[in-house]
């Protein structure tokens, strides 16, 4: 069989690998039954699912017809290298870098910086924009984590809130 989708064929190949390694993962932990559930029960079955998800992804890719093939383009390093980066300064922002000295700087100020970082990714940047985004989602995950869940995270660093 030929592909006749190079896009979806990899993509199942990737829910296959990941589903397939989730699902031998979680093995190694107790999986119980349906009716008393082990802590490995969930992991296995989301990673059986999602092994089965690209099986019909990648057969789809190899039956579908399209038009060019759906070529893969070139890596997007730009945005690769910004989203992730912003995800490693928000976890340095949060929890601090104690063998360098820095102390962390809350909750706050790492969901602006994982905005701020993140968004310079597409191909449009506004402030502006951004940091009405930072803000709705700085209160959202307060009102969220803080007040409705009652979760231990320092909001403030601690040279503001002490």
């Amino acid at each position: 069989m030929k592909i006749k989708s190079q896009a979806d064929f990899f993509s199942g190949v990737m829910f296959t690998t990941v589903g397939g390694a989730f699902a031998i993962g979680a093995t190694t932990y107790t999986v119980g039954n349906g009716a008393r559930m082990g802590p490995g029960y969930f992991p296995l079955m989301l990673g059986i699912l999602l092994a089965i998800l690209g099986v019909v992804i990648m057969f789809q890719a190899m039956v579908v017809e399209t038009t060019d093939g759906d070529k893969i383009g070139k890596w997007a390093w730009k945005p690769l290298a910004f989203v992730l980066g912003a995800n490693l300064a928000f976890g340095i922002l949060l929890g601090g870098l104690p063998s360098i000295g820095l102390p962390a700087m809350g909750m706050i100020i790492a969901i602006y910086a994982l905005t701020i970082i993140s968004s310079m990714a597409g191909t449009q940047f506004k402030l502006r924009d951004v940091l009405v985004l930072s803000t709705i989602l700085a209160a959202g995950s307060y009102v969220a984590f803080i007040w409705a869940l009652k979760l231990q995270i320092q909001v403030w660093p601690t040279f503001i809130s002490g």
